[in-house]
């Protein structure tokens, strides 16, 4: 089987994925730790045509192409294409024999620096709440940027939950970890510029978010569902 020929182009070597599906496929294939080589390798594909598709916010692949990328990606057509962007993840059948696991705290901390958006957990005026936010680890604990009046910005000085999570739809399998302890405003000078040297996330909500909230863990727990 043979591949569309893309159309030539200038020299992209090194360029960065700038379509939708070539961000899904780039982005899932480096989740697995894949090279474009072994990638195309496993999908029956020249590597230069893998390229092409990362590359180019263009490029159109027909139905059999989508497949043997999903297989070889160990995902679904719909995932890479961006058809269940607006669905909440977990909504697959489990698997049929899933393997529960605690995860230490090392590999908590590894997994919790590898995102950038977690779920914050605390007691507001208006009650209860849970809203996500873009988060970093900075010397072992969780930091992340707010405004004041959010639900966010009522935190300091009060215990919270924090949680960051993962779920694989096409293999039924993710890991959850959960961070519990005090947080704090951050206002010395020193420490902001610190924070702002050191963070890589930045809140996707836009506008000034300059205040400063970190959490000083007291319990860091993990859980993992393989197949």
């Amino acid at each position: 089987m043979t591949d569309p020929t893309p159309p030539s182009t200038e020299n992209t070597a090194g360029a960065s994925p700038r379509g939708d599906l070539g961000r899904r496929i780039a982005r899932r294939r480096k989740q697995l730790g894949l090279t474009r080589e072994e990638t195309a390798l496993r999908a029956g594909m020249a590597p230069g045509y893998l390229r092409y598709l990362e590359e180019h916010p263009g490029a159109a692949p027909g139905q059999g192409v989508l497949l043997r990328l999903a297989g070889a990606l160990g995902t679904t057509v719909s995932e890479l294409a961006g058809g269940d962007a607006d669905l909440p993840p977990g909504t697959e059948q489990a698997a049929p024999r899933p393997v529960f696991t605690d995860v230490g705290t090392k590999e908590c901390w590894e997994l919790l620096a590898t995102h950038g958006v977690g779920r914050l957990a605390l007691s507001t005026c208006s009650g209860l709440v849970v809203v996500p936010v873009n988060y970093s680890v900075v010397e072992d604990a969780i930091v992340f940027r707010t405004a004041p009046g959010t639900a966010p910005a009522q935190a300091p000085g009060h215990q919270v939950a924090f949680e960051v999570d993962r779920i694989d739809d096409a293999l039924s399998q993710g890991w959850s970890v959960l961070v519990r302890g005090r947080a704090r405003a951050v206002t010395d000078p020193d420490a902001v510029r610190r924070l702002e040297e050191e963070a890589y996330s930045r809140p996707w909500a836009g506008g000034k978010r300059d205040m400063w909230v970190c959490i000083d863990p007291d319990l860091v727990t993990g859980r993992r569902i393989t197949v």
